[in-house]
C-alpha cells in the first residue's frame, strides 16, 4: 500500500538513500531538511569524499531517472515548530521518518558550543515532531533512527535485548513482580545522551497520547551507495572520512585508498555493531510496513547485522589492501576492551536478509574511495575531538593507551568517528 511519508533530514547520509528507496517503492515521499549537515561541512572545512550536488540538482536527477518527484521543504524542525505543524496538517502524512538530528559523537564533544548545539537541536527536533503529531490530531506513525549506543557497550555476557529488559522486583510482602523496563541507558557521548532522552520522549507520548512510534537502534553504518544512488552520478550518497563524521570501516577503506595508515584507537578492542547502508534503507521500509498499533508501547528494534572488534576490521582491510595498521591514543573515555552481543530477531522475523561483510562490498567501497581519492584532504583525517579536559590538555595516559610494541601513527594523528 502506498503511503505519504515525510523524511526529516532527507538530505543526509542515511536520509537521502532512504528517501530514494521509499520513492522507488511507489511511496509519496516529502523531504524536510534545514541543510545543516552541509553547513557543518563549511564549518569543518571538509566535505564528503564523493561530490554532493545541490539539493535541487539531486531532486531533478531523481525525477529524470525515476519519473517520480520528491518535494522538498527547507525547515529547521528544531526551531520552526509552526512551519512543521502546518506541513503536517496540510500534507497529512501516514508516516514520518525522523533523521533530523546531529549524528556524530566526536562532533558533539568538540566543545561546549558543540555539546549545546547537539542537545538543543536533537532534543527540540524530537519533541517538536511529537508535539506536532499530537496537535495535528492525525494518526501518524513515527519511525526514528536511534543508535545502539543508548545501551552502552558492556553487556555482562548477555545479549542486549531489543529495547526492553525483563526484571523481577520483590515487594515488602515477599511477592515477586515481573515487568519489563527500558534497558538501562549508558550513553558514551553527548550525542548518545540525546538519543537516550529521545527514548523517554517516545515512551511518554506513546503512553499519554497513543502516538505510534518505532525506535530503531542502529549500529554503525558502512558502505556508501544503494541501487538508487548509483542510478546517476548526481544522486551519489555522502562518503564522510574526516575525524568527526567518518565512520570507522569507511574511514579505514578510504585511508587504504590514499596510502594513509589505518589508525586504530587504543587497543582496538572496542566491539561495535554494524549495518550496511543498503540494509538501513531496507530496515526503514520494513519498520514502516509493520507499524505498532495505536496504544501499543514503543516498538524498539535493533537495526544491525553483525558485530566486530575495531582491530579485527583494521586487520581485514589491511590484509585486503596491504595498508599499514597504526595504533594511536583513544580520544574517547571508554573501556579499552568490550564484548557486544546483540539480539536482532525482530528484523529477521520481518524478512531482513542481512548484508554482511564480504570482499565484494568492501571492494565496492574501496573503488569509491580510490575514484575520489584526489579530493581528500589528509589533514582532516585525524580526530581532534576529545572527551575530557584532561585529554585536551594532553595529560599522560588520559586518552587511552596503545598495545605494547604496537606500531604508531604518523606524528600528531588521532583518528575518527566510530
Amino acid at each position: 500500500m502506498s503511503m505519504k511519508i515525510f523524511v526529516l533530514g532527507g538530505d543526509g547520509f542515511c536520509g537521502w538513500p532512504t528517501s530514494l528507496h521509499l520513492s522507488a517503492l511507489g511511496h509519496d515521499v516529502v523531504i524536510i531538511d534545514d541543510l545543516s549537515r552541509r553547513a557543518i561541512d563549511v564549518e569543518l572545512e571538509v566535505g564528503s569524499l564523493t561530490p554532493i550536488t545541490p539539493m535541487g540538482t539531486r531532486l531533478r536527477a531523481w525525477r529524470e531517472v525515476s519519473g517520480r518527484a520528491i518535494p522538498f521543504h527547507r525547515v529547521d524542525v528544531a526551531r520552526e515548530y509552526d512551519r512543521l505543524l502546518a506541513l503536517i496538517e496540510a500534507e497529512r502524512p501516514d508516516a514520518i521518518v525522523h533523521f533530523a538530528e546531529q549524528r556524530a559523537a566526536p562532533y558533539s564533544m568538540k566543545s561546549s558550543r558543540h555539546k549545546r548545539y547537539t542537545v538543543d537541536n536533537n532534543l527540540n527536533a524530537t519533541h517538536n515532531v511529537l508535539a506536532a503529531i499530537v496537535e495535528s490530531g492525525l494518526d501518524v506513525h513515527l519511525a526514528h533512527l536511534g543508535t545502539m549506543g543508548v545501551y552502552g557497550y558492556g553487556t555482562a555476557g548477555m545479549k542486549i535485548p531489543e529495547g526492553y529488559l525483563p526484571v523481577e522486583v520483590v515487594t515488602e510482602a515477599g511477592d515477586r513482580v515481573r515487568q519489563e523496563i527500558l534497558y538501562p541507558a549508558n550513553p558514551g557521548s553527548i550525542y548518545h545522551m540525546t538519543k537516550t532522552q529521545d527514548q523517554l520522549f517516545f515512551a511518554y507520548y506513546a503512553k499519554n497520547d497513543e502516538v505510534r512510534i518505532t525506535d530503531l537502534h542502529q549500529g554503525i553504518v558502512w558502505g556508501t551507495n544503494t541501487p538508487e544512488t548509483l542510478a546517476d552520478e548526481r544522486l551519489v550518497n555522502r562518503f564522510d572520512y574526516d575525524g568527526d563524521y567518518g565512520t570507522v570501516l569507511n574511514r579505514f577503506l578510504m585511508q587504504a585508498a590514499v596510502g594513509y595508515p589505518l589508525t586504530v584507537h587504543g587497543t582496538g578492542g572496542q566491539t561495535r555493531a554494524f549495518i550496511h547502508i543498503r540494509d538501513t534503507v531496507r530496515c526503514i521500509q520494513l519498520a514502516l510496513e509493520h507499524p505498532p498499533e495505536r496504544g501499543e508501547r514503543v516498538r524498539i528494534l535493533n537495526q544491525m547485522t553483525e558485530t566486530h572488534r575495531v582491530r579485527d576490521l583494521a586487520r581485514l582491510v589491511s590484509d585486503a589492501t596491504g595498508a599499514e595498521v597504526a595504533f594511536v591514543a583513544n580520544p574517547r573515555k571508554e573501556a579499552a576492551e568490550n564484548d557486544l552481543h546483540v539480539t536482532n530477531d525482530l528484523f529477521l522475523g520481518l524478512g531482513l536478509e542481512p548484508t554482511t561483510l564480504d570482499g565484494g562490498l568492501l571492494a565496492e567501497v574501496s573503488d569509491v574511495a580510490r575514484r575520489y581519492a584526489h579530493l581528500a584532504d589528509l589533514d582532516k583525517i585525524p580526530c581532534t575531538s576529545t572527551w575530557t579536559r584532561q585529554q585536551r590538555a594532553g595529560a599522560p595516559g588520559a586518552a587511552g593507551s596503545s598495545p605494547e610494541g604496537a606500531p604508531t601513527a604518523p606524528e600528531g594523528v588521532l583518528t575518527g568517528s566510530d
